[in-house]
């Protein structure tokens, strides 16, 4: 009996510790989109973001009921919201170029900031989005 409880917690380990992996790969996929995004002309592909938000959305379930479920929730909001921002802001480059960049920058920011707090939160192995 004491032998099945070991197993058990062995595999809550190893799963936690793969989310925690999977977690760490969509947070530098973001990472990378959200500096470049912040760097003039150095923008890679929206294929990794869209890469990270395919894997947050197929893992999530795997992390429910657990702290990490909170950073899959989080990461895939801040792409969506950062998506729609983006969206809504766009008409603004039709009327100035000036407007437009500066809600773009002020947008990916937000994003780089959201994501660096994101794996200071995962790194420390607590919930992402919680006041402290």
């Amino acid at each position: 009996m004491a032998n099945d409880v070991i197993d058990v917690e062995v595999k809550d380990s190893e799963q936690a510790q793969q989310l925690k992996t999977v977690g760490w790969i969509s947070y530098l996929l973001h990472l990378v989109v959200a500096v470049a995004a912040v760097v003039p002309s150095a923008q890679p592909s929206i294929g990794l973001l869209v890469i990270a938000l395919v894997i947050d959305l197929v893992k999530r379930s795997d992390a429910e009921g657990t702290w990490q479920a909170s950073h899959f929730s989080w990461r895939i909001r801040s792409v969506l919201w950062a998506g729609v921002l983006y969206l809504v802001t766009l008409p603004l480059f039709f009327l100035l170029y000036l407007p437009g960049a500066i809600a773009w920058l002020v947008i990916s920011i937000w994003f780089l900031y959201r994501i660096v707090r994101g794996m200071v939160d995962m790194n420390a192995s607590r919930p992402v989005g919680l006041s402290r």
